[in-house]
C-alpha cells in the first residue's frame, strides 16, 4: 500500500537511537531512478539530488546496516495520479508516494540478494508548484520529498501528532546535514 505526504500511517521507528552500539560499515542503499516522463529533463541534476538525499537520509537513520536497495520512479501528474486512484483509491495528483516492499516471506531467495525497501513515485508538476508556490529552490523541495519517501520505506510516518513530529524533526535533521532549510518553518503547527 502506498503512502502519500497526505497520508498516513502507524509508525514503526519513532523512538530508534541512532548512536547505539558499535559502528559498523556504512552500506549505502542502492537507489535507481528511473526518469519516465519526458518533463523531468527540465531538471537534469534530479538523479544526483535524489541520490544524494538518500543516502544522507540513509546514514542519518542507519539505514544502511546492511545490502539494500530501492527504486524511485521520476513521472508527471498524469502517472501519479494513475498510481494513487489505482492504490489509493484518489482520483488527483499527489507530490510523493511510498511502496514499502512487503518483508520477504518463506525460502526462495538467495541468502546474499540485499534487501528490497521499497519504491518511491516523484511527480514533476506537484513537485514544481509546490517549490514554486513556496519560494523554495527546486532541488530542495525534491530532496525533501525524496527524504520523506525514504522514511516511509523504512517505516517512519505521520499517523498521529507524536509520529508526525518525530518523523518532521528527522526529516528537518536529514536536510540540515545537506544544508537545505526547514521545510515546516514557515508553516503554522495546529495544536
Amino acid at each position: 500500500m502506498p503512502i502519500s505526504t497526505a497520508d498516513r500511517a502507524p509508525g514503526k521507528n519513532p523512538g530508534r537511537n541512532r548512536n547505539s552500539g558499535p559502528m559498523a560499515p556504512f552500506v549505502f542503499p542502492m537507489t535507481e531512478v528511473l526518469v519516465v516522463a519526458e518533463c523531468w529533463q527540465a531538471e537534469p541534476d534530479a538523479e544526483a539530488v535524489i541520490q544524494r538525499a538518500i543516502a544522507a537520509a540513509a546514514q542519518m537513520t542507519d539505514a544502511g546496516d546492511g545490502e539494500a536497495e530501492l527504486a524511485v520512479m521520476l513521472t508527471d501528474d498524469a502517472g501519479i495520479r494513475t498510481l494513487n486512484l489505482n492504490w489509493r483509491g484518489i482520483d488527483k495528483p499527489t507530490n510523493v508516494l511510498s511502496f514499502p516492499a512487503l518483508p520477504p516471506t518463506g525460502a526462495g531467495g538467495p541468502d546474499d540478494a540485499p534487501r528490497m525497501l521499497g519504491d518511491i513515485a516523484i511527480a514533476y508538476e506537484t513537485t514544481r508548484k509546490e517549490a514554486d508556490d513556496e519560494q523554495k529552490p527546486f532541488d530542495h523541495h525534491l530532496s525533501h520529498l525524496a527524504v520523506h519517501g525514504f522514511l516511509h520505506l523504512i517505516g517512519y510516518d505521520h499517523e498521529n501528532d507524536d509520529d508526525a513530529e518525530a518523523m518532521e524533526t528527522l526529516e528537518q535533521e536529514i536536510l540540515a546535514q545537506l544544508g537545505i532549510p526547514d521545510p515546516y518553518a514557515d508553516r503554522e503547527r495546529m495544536d
